[in-house]
This record gives C-alpha cells, structure tokens and sequence, in this order.
C-alpha cells in the first residue's frame, strides 16, 4: 500500500517534460498533449528553455496566455470519393473500372506525432460483379479419371457461374513437376512416355498455360479434352511452380481486374522451397515470370517458391485460392489455407464429379468475407481497424480487420485509425494504400507530417537577442556548439572557476544551492520526477513543493508554494492553508453557529458540551430518546420483526448494523473517544433486544445490537404444584413451629413471673412491716464498751 501511494503523484504522463525540448519542433513531437509557450518573458529565473514544453493546462497554470501557446493539430482532407456502385443483375452492363465498391478512394492525412487521423471506410458487395476463374489441374498419372470429368468442366461451370454474375471467364493449366532428378525419370524413354506398361502419357512439365481467360466455354471444353496424363517419381507434386507463375504472369493469363479465383485441383501433397536442392536447384524463385510459349521454362534453374513468397504474390495480385483436393490431404490443405488469406479448401470426390459445387461453394465462402490489408507503414507509423459489420457485431484489433456473412448489396464499415510517432522520413511525404483482400479496388493516402511549429517559419537567424542562433517561438534555438539561453558561451568553455562563482549565493553554499546546474555562469534548475514539481530561483534556492502540508496535501490543497511558502486562496489562512474563514460549514439547521453548542474554528465545529458531536454540534446520542426513535429500524435489520419490516430497506438505512454474540461484547462508555447510548427495547412478543447506539469519529451512525433476543420462558407446572404444596405445608410446618415457640416462650415467661411472686410470698414474722416491738433500746454514745 506505502508503494502505491508513493507512485501516485507520477502518474500523469511525463513525456512532455521529459522530452528535454530546445526548441518548438523537437517539443511537439514528443507527444500530442505537448505544447510550446512562445511568450518571451515566460521562463522565470533558474528555469530551462526546455520548461517551454509542456502539458498545455500546465503551461496556462504557470502563466502563459492560451493565445502563446503553439500546439499544432493533424487533419484530414478526401480527395476522391466516389460513391459505392447501386445497381442490380440485368442492369445496363458496366465496365469493372466503372464499379466501386470501397470508398473513399483516396485521402490526405496530415498527422501531428501521438494524435491520431480517423476515418470511416465503407465497403459494399456488389452484384453482378465480373469473375475471372482460372483452373489450375495436376496432371499426374493418378488424376487420370479426374481429368476426364473436367472435360466438361466449361459449359457446365458457365451455366452455373451466370446464376452470379454475367461476365464470367474461365481458363486452364496444368501441371506435373520439376524436369530433374530426383522427381521424374530423366531417361529417354521415360521423358517421352513417363507412365509404364501400354498407356500413353504425355511427356512429364512443370506447368503449362494451356487456355487464357475467356468466355467460351466450349472452347474450354475442347482444349481440355485434348489433355493427356503425364507422370513423376514421387508423391508430392511442384504446384508452387505453377500457382506463381499464374499470379505473377497475368498478362499471358489474361487477368483482369475484378474477382479473381485460383482453383487450384491435386491429390497429392506439394513441395516447397527448399526442396529444390534435391535436385540440385538452390538459386530462390525470384517470383517472376517465366513462360515461353505458354510453358514454365525455369523450373531446373529456380527452387520453388516458399509459402510466404506464395501469399505475397497472390496478395498483391489479388487472387483468391480454392484448395480442391481429395479427403486424404484435406489435413494439409487446411494448415496451408490457414497461411494463405482468402484462400478456401473444398473435398474433391475420387473423380473430381463434384467439382462445380464444390468451386461454387468456395466462392460463396470467400465472398462473403472481406479482409482489410495495407501496404508497409513508414517507421514509426502505426494503424487501427475496427469493424461494424452485420447485426451490430462491433471488433477491434485484428477482428478490426474483417466482416464475415456479407451478401451481396450488404454495406459494412470499418473505422481506421493512423497514428505517428515523431517525425517519419524528416517529414517527407509518404503513400500508404488499404484494400480488402482479393480485391483490386483500393484506398490510397497520402501521409504528411508535422515536424516544425508555424512560429518556426518567423525565426530569425543571427538575431541580435541571439549572439549565435536562430530566434525563433519566443527562445533561441543556438547553433551547433554554443549554450546558454542566448547562445552567449562556448560548449567547450562552460565549466570555468569563475562561472561557477557567479552561481553561489555565497562562500558556503553549494553551486545553484546542489539543485542545478552552473551554464555558462547562469543556474539551470534540475528538473524532478514529477513534472508538478520544480526548482527555481536565481541559485535554484526556491521549489514549489516543500510547503507544510494539511491532509497529505501541499498547503491543504487551498493555495499555491511559491519558494517554499504557501499563498492562501481567499478565505482561507494557516502556515498550510487549512484554515477556512468561511462560517457557513459550521452554520447549523437552526441557522446557529454550531448550534449554540460549540465555536467554529477553521471551518469546523469545536463543540463545548460533551453531549454533542457532528459537523455542526447537533448529534446527541445519548440524549433521552434515541433509543425510542431508532428502536423500529434496529428491530427490523436486525431481526425482520417490527412496524418497519416491509419499508426496512427504505427508511432505515441510514445506520451501520454491527451484530455482537452478547452484552459484554456491546461497546461500553470507557472504551470508546465518542459517546455511546445503551438501549434496551421489548418488542411485541415480550422479548427484550439490547442495542448501542452512537455516532463516531468519521460522522458515521454506528449501532451494535446483540443478535438474540431475551424473551421470557413459558411456565413449568408440574414445579409450580409441587411448588406451592411444598409452600403450603412448609408454611403450615413453619407456623406451627412459630406457634410452638411463642407458646413455649409464653409458657416460661409466665413461669418465671409466677416463680419471682412465690419468692416474694415467704415473709418472716421479724421482718413484718406492721410489727413493732415493746422494748425500746438506747445506747449511750458515750460509752465506750469499758
């Protein structure tokens, strides 16, 4: 977590600042976002020429007028748009140079390096659409039985074609294999009769054009019946040979523009470059044409051609390849038709007998795909295709480059985007060409690039405010071997003793305060890693980002660093700027600051009755009441029971619900920085919940309830009878012990009374209170006894 909040002030883009710009051309190819500022008193002191280049909101942040600002936009201009041929089969007939499918047809684009040119480009199928059907056959000896259904194979296939378009050409070829050893026999004899026993077969060739396109079919019809089967050594067959020769040779094959086919019909596999050497042919097929007399007379002198030789020949003649090979090779087939675009394989019967549906087949196959290609972009340069094809269907990236399931009359649209980096070929125009595969229409465009500013065009060279340079866009662009920010020095002679002096504030401090760099006796402040952050000063002493900080941001986010100190934007003051002076924060509902219950300080509430909390002092949670006024919402979150239970999710969302097991785990008073209110609530069952409430530090309600409820248990009454007989005769026992004891205590304490009288009744005679005595005694006192 410390990594990623670390990053986050880098994670704007730094490609401006970085770019190191020293002057307005070098800037703006650095990035589409990047702009140059021309005013001439913009850089302040310490600052770089290369400062000049930046974002364009932090060029007008840091004060330059929009007005000074060069920022060069591309742009797009059509030059040919014609629009995509309407018409319907049994229409007037046009000539294929009249019919369009694709547009527009050819563009201007004007590209400013990082800032893309889009446009839209629109193909629709045509109907009626001419086709060119070149049959390409192997006439090896086990294509025997095929080659006599393809004897027919003209007006058969005319018949069928007209059902698609009505200019339809069809013509021949065939071929066996190299003329050397190891593929054929080279003795006499075999060369001219290549099969055994009593058949009769045609001396062994690489390829021959036995009919150019044309629109007879019968004429198809009687070439190909005068066909004879030749024969090699081994299994694979030289059709590389051939199919090169028929993409490279189109004027001996008579290909015009429109849709090409190859049908291209074999039971066997194919060699391909490299195999040559088996035979002793090492020289690469150099992709040309080499027929005489309608035969291939380069086969022993050039290897055959290798599979991406092969795509490239038939991509940029526009052919389309129809693999017709037997069941066995269908394996093979299929990997080589995954390699070559445009290209379909059918399953030829035995005997070739289904070789009309099958051509018919592929072609509804291949047309209803369209493929966009271009030709090799400038360095630098790159291109995007989306696709908008049928029902909506919406692909980027290389599924950008194709629709499939198109009809004839579909219209499809792809949108192509092209993006340059810097300044290609020094800004010499280029030529670029897009076209759906197997098509020979085509968009062209014109490529130019924006290298240099407008402002560049007004540059003076020698210029007075430049002792060796051109002033150009508000700087001086120096010549080769001079610095400074008027090309004042030498590059040999910026690290004098003396220069160095004049960068010091003084003795004791380091040179440009170890923040820059002394040139040619002037400070130019380091640049940092954020390109927010910079260095200034006239020895580099001031920055932009050493200001005290408030909430992780420079001067609380209210004010600007300037050499290390922050200015406060109205209203608001501090060393960091986080103090507001505005009260309306601490304004409460009842229009009071803070409710009466507190101060505003900074902007916030400082409340002086403990009681309340919140942004304005008027949250008390533990006032009399809350438990009443929240008590519905807690009974229905936390046990779907209540008055509220059918509006719960409505009206009582407004509290945190933490469910705790029991009360001790509820928060208490002590344990948390803010008041809490315990609550207890029956509900209408007689079942008592305990709940807290209180509001935190972050303002945010907070109740904890305990998740079972305490209700009362039902009576037990066998304990309850038992209960009370035991009551009852442990009462009557008690009582008649109580009455027991008083009565022995009644009982003694008569006895003792009865027991004091008796002994006050025993009087002597001598001692009767009535009786006096007759003798009457007196003593002499006297008298001493003597």
């Amino acid at each position: 977590i410390c990594v990623f909040i670390c990053l986050l002030p880098f994670d704007r883009p730094r490609i401006c600042i970085n770019a190191n710009a020293k002057y307005c051309g070098e800037c703006i190819q650095a990035g589409a976002k990047c702009g140059w500022c021309t005013d001439p008193n913009f850089l302040k002191q310490g600052e770089t020429v290369s400062t000049r280049c930046d974002e364009l909101d932090s060029l007008i942040k840091r004060g330059c007028d929009k007005a000074m600002i060069e920022n060069p936009h591309g742009e797009q201009k059509t030059l040919k748009n014609k629009p995509v041929t309407h018409r319907k089969k049994g229409a007037e007939k046009l000539d294929p140079e009249d019919i369009t499918q694709i547009k527009p047809q050819k563009l201007s684009l004007t590209l400013r390096s990082g800032e893309p040119q889009s446009f839209d480009l629109t193909f629709k199928r045509a109907e009626d659409y001419p086709i060119d059907l070149y049959y390409l056959m192997d006439l090896s000896y086990s294509m025997k039985d095929d080659l006599e259904n393809v004897k027919n194979l003209g007006t058969s296939l005319m018949l069928e074609m007209e059902k698609i378009t009505s200019d339809f050409k069809i013509g021949f070829g065939s071929f066996v294999e190299k003329t050397v050893m190891p593929y054929i026999s080279t003795t006499p004899a075999k060369l001219l009769n290549p099969c055994t026993g009593d058949q009769n077969c045609t001396s062994p060739f690489s390829y021959k054009n036995v009919l150019n396109l044309t629109s007879d079919g019968k004429k198809f019809n009687t070439l190909v019946g005068q066909q004879h089967i030749s024969g090699n050594l081994d299994s694979p067959e030289g059709g590389f040979d051939a199919i090169m020769q028929v993409a490279v040779c189109g004027d001996q094959i008579g290909w015009r523009n429109v849709t090409r086919l190859l049908v291209f019909s074999t039971d066997a596999g194919f060699h391909f470059a490299g195999d040559g050497k088996l035979g002793g042919i090492v020289l690469p097929n150099d992709g040309k044409c080499h027929l005489e007399n309608n035969m291939y007379t380069m086969s022993h002198y050039y290897d055959y051609p290798s599979i991406a030789h092969l795509v490239q020949k038939l991509s940029d003649n526009n052919i389309q390849t129809i693999f017709a090979v037997t069941e066995e090779f269908q394996p093979v087939y299929q990997e080589l038709k995954n390699l070559i675009p445009k290209s379909a394989v059918g399953t030829l019967s035995a005997n070739s007998s289904n070789v009309i549906n099958l051509i018919i087949d592929a072609y509804n196959s291949l047309s209803s795909e369209v493929i966009l290609e271009n030709s090799k972009l400038p360095e630098g340069v790159t291109i995007a295709y989306t696709s908008h094809c049928k029902n909506g269907v919406v692909s980027e990236g290389e599924n950008g480059r194709k629709c499939s399931n198109i009809s004839i009359g579909d219209e499809v649209t792809f949108s192509i985007s092209v993006t340059s980096k810097g300044c290609p070929k020094q800004g010499k125009t280029d030529t670029i060409k897009i076209k759906p595969l197997g098509f020979t229409e085509e968009v062209e465009i014109t490529l130019n690039f924006i290298c240099e500013c407008e402002c560049h065009k007004d540059g003076i060279k020698n210029s007075p405010l430049c002792h060796n340079g051109t002033y150009e866009c508000g700087a001086c662009k120096c010549n080769e071997g001079r610095v400074g920010r008027q090309c004042e020095c030498s590059s040999n002679d910026v690290a004098t003793e003396d220069m160095d002096r004049t960068c010091r504030k003084d003795n004791g401090t380091d040179i440009c305060s170890n923040n820059g760099d002394c040139v040619c006796g002037t400070c130019e402040c380091k640049k940092r890693d954020n390109p927010e952050e910079r260095y200034s000063g006239q020895y580099c002493e001031c920055d932009n980002f050493n200001c005290d900080r408030s909430g992780n941001k420079l001067c609380g986010g209210h004010g600007r660093c300037e050499c290390r100190v922050c200015i406060c934007d109205p209203m608001w003051t501090g060393s960091a700027c986080d103090c507001s002076l505005d009260n309306s924060t601490c304004m409460a509902s009842n229009k009071q600051i803070c409710n009466g219950r507190g101060t505003c300080e900074c902007g916030t509430c400082k409340c002086t009755d403990p009681k309340f909390q919140g942004p304005t002092c008027e949250t008390c949670p533990t006032c009399p009441g809350v438990c009443t006024e929240h008590k519905e919402c807690v009974q229905c979150r936390a046990f779907g029971t209540g008055e509220k239970k059918d509006t719960c999710e409505r009206d009582c969302s407004y509290f945190n619900l933490i469910k705790v097991k029991d009360r001790e785990k509820l928060p208490q008073p002590n344990d948390a920085s803010y008041p809490v209110m315990h609550c207890k609530e029956r509900d209408a069952n007689d079942c008592w919940f305990y709940y807290t409430y209180a509001v935190n530090n972050n303002t945010e309600k907070e109740v904890h309830v305990v998740d079972t409820l305490d209700c009362p248990s039902g009576p037990d009454i066998i304990p309850i009878v038992a209960g009370v007989v035991a009551g009852i005769v442990l009462i009557g026992l008690a009582l008649l012990l109580i009455w027991k004891l008083l009565m022995i205590i009644h009982d003694r304490r008569e006895f003792a009374k009865f027991e004091k009288e008796k002994m006050n009744a025993k009087w002597d005679t001598g001692e009767n209170p009535i009786y006096k005595s007759a003798v009457t005694t007196v003593v002499n006192p006297k008298y001493e006894g003597k």
